[in-house]
């Protein structure tokens, strides 16, 4: 009896202006989504630190992708609303 294929992409939903989840963990290789589930407002994926970078706007309705191809711990806020914090935590 095999195992269960490990779903390739999470999903993350951004509305009223919190991450949900705020935190995930996933394998190498895996793809999180990001979802704007707002009506009204933009946001953006902020990942910080020397090799950090930030998606483009996601407005209403809108989402982006990013896969993870090394393990560790990335901890990302939205752009225009640093208060907004989330992490992935990715394993071997």
């Amino acid at each position: 009896m095999s195992l269960p294929a490990l779903a390739q992409t999470v999903g993350v939903l951004i509305r009223d202006y919190r991450f949900e989840p705020a935190v995930i963990e996933i394998r190498v290789g895996q793809t999180v989504k990001w979802t704007n589930g707002e009506k009204r407002t933009s946001h953006s994926i902020f990942f910080q630190g020397p090799s950090g970078f930030e998606s483009d706007r996601l407005f209403p309705g809108e989402s982006w992708e990013r896969v993870f191809d090394k393990p560790g711990t990335y901890l990302y806020t939205c752009g225009p609303h640093p208060e907004m914090t989330g992490k992935v935590i990715v394993t071997e």
